[in-house]
């Protein structure tokens, strides 16, 4: 009995730190086979992806795409039509949607609220007491520089700042996931790098967020991977890297002038485009690496060079090839809202 009591000790650990790890390994959101109709349109079709934890994902696609819908439905603001969203592991119950802070597309706070009761409320719908909550809505405006303006009304503030407090009270409860749509709307350079900041700092104390953007510069600059969505479909679910790899490769080369690149290039199998002056041109290759392949093709046909600087491809430039014709939504006026 005392040596199976031991080995039970000595084993224990393997299979807590197994369970742990699993759990960490888990996805916090799975979205599998979303679909969402108003009526006769579907502003979502068989949607899934999933969330890793400690991470920041970009729910991308143009204006009417079904950003929107899909967010509400996770939260429990929509039923979907079909499939479904499992949080933390389960299913949308009260306790799960705790963990979760959303800023809804549409903005709204009571204008004749001040600074503090306002984040306040919203803390104490997701459980945190009184006391508490006032605390933790002080030290957020105090640390996003909007200290003086504790006590001032909500209708007193300027358009950004409303916004901030709004964004404040969708993490006063510190969730666990976080989903921010169109997050960076109305705010200047300033204070959007100022909510990047508070994006990473979410992170870094193990939260997981999402955001909705037709912006691919925020996606670019803070997201390890993203959703593309397109007229209520995917067409991309990957790495920023992997979006990026979609393009081809692009350089801007400079010769000596007189010299013919684009003959010398065309030769060799590599496409080169007269640029906006005398011996400049626009080199493309169907792969980023074929950049090294244009670079050799120019040694090899002893181009006289003055410049060969790669371009680098931007996360717009994959939105629009990947997106293409699709970017147009399908709605009737009445469902345009979206």
């Amino acid at each position: 009995m005392k040596r199976t009591g031991a080995r039970s000790i000595k084993t224990a650990p393997f299979f807590v730190v197994a369970r742990v790890e699993a759990i960490l390994n888990d996805p916090i959101l799975v979205v599998d086979g979303l679909t969402k109709r108003f009526g006769a349109h579907e502003a979502v079709s068989a949607l899934s992806f999933e969330v890793p934890r400690g991470t920041i994902m970009g729910f991308l696609g143009p204006n009417g795409a079904g950003k929107s819908t899909t967010l509400k439905s996770i939260v429990g603001i929509h039923r979907p039509d079909a499939g479904q969203v499992t949080l933390f592991g389960g299913g949308l119950t009260r306790a799960a949607l705790n963990r979760v802070g959303y800023l809804p597309e549409e903005r709204g706070l009571y204008r004749k609220m001040r600074a503090v009761p306002s984040i306040a409320f919203f803390a104490r719908l997701k459980g945190i007491p009184a006391g508490e909550a006032r605390r933790r809505a002080a030290r957020l405006l105090d640390e996003n520089g909007l200290g003086d303006w504790k006590q001032r009304k909500i209708a007193s503030l300027s358009k950004g700042m409303a916004q901030k407090v709004q964004i404040l009270c969708a993490i006063a409860h510190e969730p666990d996931l976080v989903i921010l749509d169109e997050p960076f709307s109305g705010l200047d350079p300033v204070n959007q790098a100022d909510l990047e900041r508070l994006i990473h700092g979410l992170v870094a104390r193990g939260a997981s967020v999402v955001f909705s953007t037709h912006v691919m510069q925020h996606a670019e600059r803070l997201c390890r991977s993203i959703v593309l969505i397109a007229r209520g479909r995917k067409v991309f679910d990957g790495t920023v890297e992997a979006a990026l790899s979609q393009l081809g490769g692009e350089a801007v080369v400079e010769v000596e002038p007189g010299f013919d690149l684009a003959a010398a290039l065309g030769a060799r199998g590599v496409e080169a485009s007269v640029g906006d002056r005398e011996g400049v041109y626009r080199v493309r290759t169907e792969g980023r690496e074929g950049i090294q392949r244009a670079l050799a093709a120019c040694v090899s046909a002893a181009a006289p060079l003055i410049r060969f600087e790669p371009v680098r491809p931007s996360l717009h430039d994959a939105f629009v090839q990947l997106v293409g014709d699709r970017a147009t939504p399908v709605m009737r006026p009445a469902e345009a809202a979206e």
